[in-house]
């Protein structure tokens, strides 16, 4: 991995974006691709649309390419604070409470962060009904350190956002580990294939966009869709990596950390651009994954795939270990292979293909 891409990478992952609170991240988007975009701009939702102009702009209408990956991380958001100081929280998108429990924590206040933890009764103190269940989110507090409700109130408002304490790990054999894997890797992939766009001829406008609210209902990639009327869609998200144990692979599939990107078939995606991606692979030598996904996908690419009259529409996959927890697990070679093939993918598009299934 390029030097340069690596420390955005790091930079993506070390920035907060719970939810509906992305504008750091977006601002560190924003900086990055307006060095290799012929224009950025950031639409009501708060959507950032990196855009790539072909040489010749006469065609109508316009063959536009949009490239999607969501830079929202899952997030907890402060309820109430109570007399001692304190926080109760709510979950912004998807957690498993078990995950949650014990964990370092930063509250994303107006005035900075607070660092904090998220904590219960200590097992000792546990009655044995209490010992046997799984907590609600009700059970547990986020302690600040401060000595009572009044402390708390001056550093924390209602309706602040909360994250795992944020921090990249490298690992062995071109691993690492981090919270918000899932999806700054997709979103990274988006923004470094258009760093290698850059300079390369194209016959089709592209929109490398990064989407916000995907963890609470794909929202930013449908009004970004609606916005660009995009004839060819491709999201990049993370899936799950199978090469752990206690996985099913007879109904999830085998996916393997560092075996490559994962191309997705079914019925949210389109052949046609699968096989074009998979002929860009080919020419690229870059090994792919492929996997089978029976129904809607549960990524930006539904509601690409629906937008207006349609979009022919694709999905790459980052294997990802561990997902929705503090230690997401990636393989960098597969990010660096998804940017190659989706930088290959729109310089061969062409006016003249047929996306008509």
């Amino acid at each position: 991995m390029e030097q340069q891409s690596h420390a955005f990478l790091r930079e993506l992952l070390e920035t907060p974006s719970p939810s509906g609170f992305e504008r750091p991240i977006q601002d560190v988007v924003r900086r990055w691709a307006s060095s290799y975009a012929d224009e950025v701009r950031t639409d009501r939702h708060g959507n950032v649309l990196a855009i790539r102009y072909p040489q010749d702009r006469s065609l109508t209408p316009p063959l536009r390419i949009m490239l999607a990956g969501h830079c929202d991380q899952i997030g907890l958001m402060v309820m109430h604070i109570d007399n001692d100081g304190y926080l109760y929280v709510q979950p912004i998108g998807g957690w498993d409470m078990q995950i949650l429990l014990g964990q370092y924590l930063t509250v994303w206040t107006r005035s900075g962060p607070v660092q904090g933890v998220v904590a219960r009764k200590a097992t000792h103190l546990l009655t044995p009904e209490e010992r046997n269940k799984v907590p609600q989110f009700t059970d547990i507090w986020v302690d600040i350190g401060v000595k009572n409700h009044d402390e708390a109130a001056e550093l924390v408002q209602l309706g602040d956002p909360v994250t795992f304490s944020l921090g990249y790990r490298a690992m062995r054999n071109q691993l690492a580990a981090s919270p918000g894997m899932d999806d700054k890797v997709g979103l990274w992939v988006v923004m470094e294939a258009l760093r290698l766009l850059k300079d390369r001829p194209l016959q089709a406008e592209v929109y490398a966009v990064s989407t916000v609210q995907e963890e609470i209902g794909l929202r930013g990639a449908m009004t970004s869709a609606y916005g660009i009327a995009p004839t060819i869609g491709i999201a990049v998200d993370v899936c799950h990596a199978t090469d752990t144990p206690g996985n099913d692979k007879k109904m999830v599939g085998d996916t393997k950390l560092g075996a490559g990107p994962v191309l997705f078939r079914g019925p949210n995606i389109h052949l046609r651009v699968l096989e074009q991606l998979v002929q860009s692979a080919e020419a690229l030598k870059i090994p792919v994954q492929v996997r089978g996904v029976p129904r809607a996908t549960g990524t930006d690419a539904n509601v690409i795939q629906i937008s207006r009259d349609g979009v022919a529409t694709g999905l790459i996959g980052i294997p990802n270990r561990y997902m929705h927890t503090p230690v997401e697990v990636v393989h960098l070679d597969d990010l660096d292979r998804a940017a190659q093939l989706l930088a290959e993918f729109c310089t061969r598009v062409t006016p003249n293909t047929d996306w008509t299934p």
